[in-house]
């Protein structure tokens, strides 16, 4: 469900890091073949050309293309080109030091969080102690006041079991709980946290489906009725980045893109760390939310080099 195109016969990382010495190097920089390296390999090749790199000229690959390039393209090219743990830890770290921190910050500790892997999430939790010196968790505490800390802390220091396990009488047994704190309004009780926390996203599912099934609505739903307060938010930013993640993604894009002026640190963040994962369902989210083309909506609302990269990475023939 990737769009990221990986041709059949990949240089070597020593080709391509010479390609790429060539791009950055004397007079003007070549953006196109910026993009069409880095943007045609995947995380453990791009791995192997910033350590090459590294080793053939004694330099950063990342603080090269950093001096290099500019505004929107390199912003996008060097997200993309960070080891993924490391950037989700940067963008943590500053969605945590925001002066503002409303839910349009939060919702990138829950994406990380919450739909990701249990083991990307240990890795961007490692990553953020070597580079800031404290845990995430402890930077969480410390930047977000309750309730909204309760649910953040839960869900970022968990490490969930990565099998396709389900237990059907738990799914069941824990939608009443659910449907119980929500219905009285609770939504900062225990269980709440700690379900959404500890279980399995194939057990989450099942009981997201048990839910609905015995309640009539679905568990958005009922939490939405609930009010529009930050933790009605957050909640539902939890639940669907556990149970369609690609339909969160579709309205970051979304929101991103529609309206005046574009939201480019959102489109790159839902892009970059979609590319290699789920993007070809986010597209068919994205269609069935706004009526309209992913790829045409991009296109329409970004340009030049940065515009080719962004559709590089969703599979596009530039």
């Amino acid at each position: 469900m990737a769009t990221l195109r990986v041709p059949e016969v990949v240089p070597s990382p020593t080709q391509d890091c010479e390609k790429l010495r060539e791009a950055v190097q004397g007079l003007g920089t070549d953006e196109k073949a910026i993009t069409w390296i880095l943007g045609h390999r995947n995380a453990s090749q791009r791995k192997k050309i910033r350590e090459t790199y590294q080793q053939l000229y004694n330099e950063s690959l990342i603080g090269r293309l950093n001096s290099e390039l500019s505004g929107d393209f390199r912003n996008a090219v060097i997200l993309w080109t960070t080891d993924p743990p490391e950037r989700d830890a940067k963008l943590a770290y500053e969605a945590l030091k925001a002066k503002k921190k409303g839910m349009k910050q939060l919702q990138v500790i829950v994406e990380i969080a919450c739909a990701s892997s249990p083991t990307h999430l240990q890795e961007v939790r490692q990553a953020y102690c070597s580079l800031f010196d404290c845990s995430l968790e402890e930077d969480i505490v410390s930047a977000v006041s309750q309730p909204l800390r309760k649910i953040l802390v839960a869900v970022a220091s968990s490490y969930r079991y990565d099998k396709e396990l389900v237990d059907m009488n738990v799914a069941d047994s824990e939608a009443a709980k659910l449907h119980e704190a929500i219905k009285s309004n609770k939504l900062d009780k225990d269980d709440i946290s700690l379900i959404l926390s500890t279980r399995n996203f194939h057990q989450l599912r099942a009981t997201f489906a048990c839910y609905k099934q015995s309640f009539g609505n679905s568990i958005d739903q009922d939490i939405k009725s609930c009010g529009n307060g930050d933790l009605e938010s957050l909640l539902r930013v939890v639940i669907k980045c556990i149970d369609t993640p690609e339909r969160h993604f579709a309205e970051v894009i979304g929101a991103a893109i529609i309206g005046f002026g574009t939201d480019e640190d959102s489109l790159n963040r839902a892009i970059v760390a979609r590319a290699e994962i789920d993007t070809m369902k986010i597209r068919g989210e994205y269609f069935n939310i706004f009526k309209t083309n992913l790829d045409g909506a991009v296109t329409g609302d970004t340009s030049g080099d940065y515009k080719d990269f962004l559709m590089t990475l969703l599979g596009a023939r530039i």
